[in-house]
């Protein structure tokens, strides 16, 4: 049962200590070690012994570090998670050498599935670097042992020791700028303390009344997380936000964040969300989108400071809530419908599953952005069917039930002149 975020640091990265016994073939890359040449790659069904790895003196650092962070005084309730640990006294990590550990965790598993960058750019010219932004609902992972009958999924593709690897391995992939995540249940053991070594700003708002919390050996509360990195950014405002519906305090929230970019001087605010699911809620969701949208008004000052919101809105673009942020007076387009030909159509899917009641394919997932304000540079291509194969999501392959969405924006010369 959760004891509290303290009590999961001595586990935040078990397997990576421990070197790999077997000598099944390596089916995934791995960087070159620091003294000699890599071994070649065996041949496709064959096996070879494998020594030993030592992981070297910068990666006994990090293990150590994380242990030290257990004489840290526990939250002992959920409630408490508002407050951040504190990871300043952790070294840096390299994100080629925490890369190179997860490798080492997933050399069993297939490859990472390979995705590309489609170019949206329309003849605008930008002086700065593009802001990327990462919006992804990893599965909690107590939903996914416990709770989320993926029944095509064999339990042993959901183990934790390496499924947080591949969350890791994706996440260092695109290299957001900015990341928001939704059903993070592993914040304080696993990614407060990397990606803040990382060199991003870490928040953390826990459902107050998570589903995780009934499952047993759960983590802790699921929420949604924001992370920036603090090179590029300096934070303005934060505020967490318990969304309501019909005038009542609802499970679901939300962060916003008021950010200024280092290399222009501007102001924008990025917002991460999950909205309430299951068929049957559609005014429920409306009502939570409403007030998150009176919120986002307040806070950018009725659409002068650029607003990006990323997140699982568990809504269709049929229904209500995502007409509704479409039609808001913020002036919002979903970034991702520039994928399609004509420039109107969200993807076929963000999020493709299989349950015993069937299977399900939706698109749940948007990076909604100040079109006045706000140029989409590009954005990642989505899995191919025949990617994500005939069991769907989540799989060896692939971590979550749902897809990273991932763009690069530049803000516009004039945003005024669009207003």
């Amino acid at each position: 049962m959760y004891q509290g975020p303290a009590r999961c640091l001595c586990s935040a990265l078990p397997a990576l200590r421990r070197a790999p016994a077997a000598a099944s073939p390596p089916l995934r890359p791995r960087r070159p070690p620091a003294l000699g040449p890599a071994a070649p790659r065996a041949a496709a069904g064959a096996a070879s012994p494998r020594a030993a790895c030592s992981m070297g003196n910068s990666t006994s650092r990090l293990y150590s570090a994380l242990a030290k962070t257990l004489s840290s005084s526990a939250v002992s309730q959920h409630q408490d998670c508002l407050e951040q640990p504190n990871s300043a006294q952790l070294e840096p990590i390299d994100p080629k050498d925490l890369l190179e550990e997860c490798q080492l965790v997933l050399q069993k598993r297939p490859p990472r599935f390979q995705r590309s960058f489609v170019d949206l750019k329309k003849n605008t010219a930008s002086n700065h670097r593009p802001i990327r932004v990462m919006q992804w609902n990893i599965l909690a992972q107590a939903l996914g042992e416990g709770k989320d009958n993926f029944v095509q999924c064999p339990m042993e593709a959901l183990k934790w020791e390496e499924r947080k690897c591949l969350i890791l391995e994706e996440i260092l992939a695109y290299k957001p700028d900015i990341l928001c995540l939704q059903e993070v249940d592993h914040y304080f053991d696993t990614f407060e303390p990397l990606l803040s070594r990382l060199g991003y700003q870490c928040t953390f708002f826990p459902k107050p009344w998570s589903p995780c919390l009934d499952v047993e050996q759960n983590n802790g509360p699921d929420g949604c997380a924001l992370f920036f990195l603090k090179e590029r950014f300096e934070l303005i405002n934060s505020a967490n936000i318990r969304l309501t519906a019909m005038k009542l305090k609802t499970n679901q929230v939300a962060i916003a964040q008021t950010l200024k970019c280092s290399e222009t001087g501007r102001l924008f605010c990025i917002a991460v969300t999950h909205l309430k699911a299951r068929t049957g809620w559609e005014r429920f969701r409306s009502a939570q989108g409403c007030d998150l949208l009176q919120n986002l008004k307040s806070i950018t000052q009725g659409a002068k400071i650029p607003l990006i919101i990323c997140g699982d809105f568990n809504a269709e673009p049929t229904e209500e809530v995502y007409r509704e942020f479409s039609n808001s007076s913020l002036n919002l387009n979903s970034a991702y419908k520039l994928l399609s030909p004509d420039g109107q159509s969200e993807p076929p899917y963000t999020t493709w599953k299989i349950r015993p009641s069937g299977e399900c394919r939706h698109t749940l997932d948007y990076i909604w952005y100040s079109q006045h304000a706000l140029n989409v540079n590009s954005a990642l291509g989505l899995l191919t069917e025949e990617q994500i194969g005939p069991n769907r999501l989540p799989s060896f392959n692939y971590p979550s039930d749902h897809l990273s969405l991932v763009c690069d924006f530049s803000f516009n010369q004039d945003p005024d002149r669009l207003l």
